[in-house]
């Protein structure tokens, strides 16, 4: 079971994973290549040159050191990226980075209004790109970058936003006509249409549902009363 896997909740199921394309640790790599090609480089001068005395010896040991710190450096980088999760779920986009230390993060699928894809030729030729995430107030809430498929993810995650509210639709009952020669009550009618309206209005402020589906259905219970 991955890290990501036991921060799930009951019923909660996953239904897409990611992580940043292969050129993301590839990028994060100059670095210590850098550090790898300037011991090679010096290692050659040694076996070109062949200078006597000590000095020859520290320059061994100076290569030596720079390509083991940078040959570690790069595999510390290439785990670190192994060890990305990045996975949507029935209830939000989870996660998770980190080799050692975990830092995971999660944006609630209710709470994401749209997602901003940014490609330039390259990314869109190897299919990457960067992602993010904004609230129904447009604010930014998750980014993520050099995403691999990130098309793919982005309508993973709408079409699973999607799934959710029809979900939050499901739930909300319009109230049972009363049976043939059942005595009715105007308090009781009135309390379940106070009720239901609660329930939309809390949906509404979720953005399950849209104003104008609200007004809408505000007027239909209301006129039942």
């Amino acid at each position: 079971m991955s890290y990501a896997q036991s921060l799930l909740a009951k019923d909660e199921e996953i239904l897409y994973r990611a992580r940043q394309h292969w050129l993301a640790p590839i990028s994060d790599s100059l670095k210590p290549f850098v550090l790898v090609l300037a011991g090679l480089m010096l290692l050659v001068i040694k076996l070109v040159a062949n200078p006597p005395g000590t000095g020859s010896t520290a320059l061994v040991a100076v290569a030596a050191v720079l390509l083991v710190v940078g040959l570690i450096w790069i595999i510390i980088i290439h785990f670190t990226w192994r060890a990305q999760e990045y996975i949507i779920t029935n209830r939000r986009v989870l996660k998770v980075e980190g080799l050692i230390d975990k830092k995971s993060g999660d944006s609630s699928l209710d709470k994401i209004n749209d997602a901003v894809l940014k490609q330039g030729i390259l990314a869109r030729i190897l299919r990457y790109g960067d992602l993010e995430v904004l609230t129904a107030n447009e604010e930014a809430i998750d980014r993520y970058e050099m995403l691999a498929h990130v098309v793919d993810f982005k309508k993973a995650m709408l079409n699973a936003k999607n799934q959710l509210e029809d979900g939050y639709r499901g739930t909300v009952a319009t109230p049972a006509a009363p049976a043939a020669g059942a005595p009715v009550t105007r308090s009781g009618g009135a309390d379940d249409v106070t009720a239901t309206l609660a329930k939309l209005a809390d949906l509404r402020d979720k953005g399950a549902i849209t104003p104008a589906e609200y007004d809408a259905k505000k007027a239909e219970l209301l006129g039942r009363l």
